[in-house]
């Protein structure tokens, strides 16, 4: 996806547009297929019971499609995906330790905590590995 949003990047001339295009396909793609496997559309009143909060996702959504557009072609698709995916499950250990946003709360274990350690290794390792093949 990264690759793909660069190269959008680059044809439009702006990389901050390609997602702007991305979601706007998404969309269609997506509308489409809601039609297609429940046969209606979502209903807009209910639109009235959504909290601000649950367009979270939404923003971190697009967050994350911005930065691999604008990132993974300065430091490399693997090094962005090692350091999201690392982000995600430190701040999903966060989220269940704590019950945020209405999850439910699994205390952090020293066995999690020991993973979550491991992982920032591996990060670690991997960002000094590339450095170092950088020159």
């Amino acid at each position: 996806m990264a690759i793909l949003n660069g190269r959008l990047g680059r044809a439009i001339g702006e990389g901050v547009h390609a997602p702007v295009v991305l979601f706007g396909v998404s969309a269609v793609f997506s509308l489409a297929c809601a039609l297609f496997f429940t046969r209606s559309l979502p209903d807009l009143q209910a639109f009235g019971n959504i909290r601000p909060i649950d367009y979270l996702g939404g923003v971190i959504v697009g967050f994350y499609v911005l930065s691999a557009t604008l990132l993974a072609p300065r430091i490399g698709v693997a090094n962005f995906i090692v350091c999201a995916v690392s982000a995600q499950i430190i701040v999903s250990v966060v989220i269940d330790n704590f019950g945020l946003l209405g999850a439910a709360v699994r205390p952090v274990s020293l066995t999690k905590l020991l993973g979550v350690g491991l992982l920032i290794v591996g990060l670690v390792i991997t960002q000094v590995a590339d450095a170092k093949s950088r020159g």
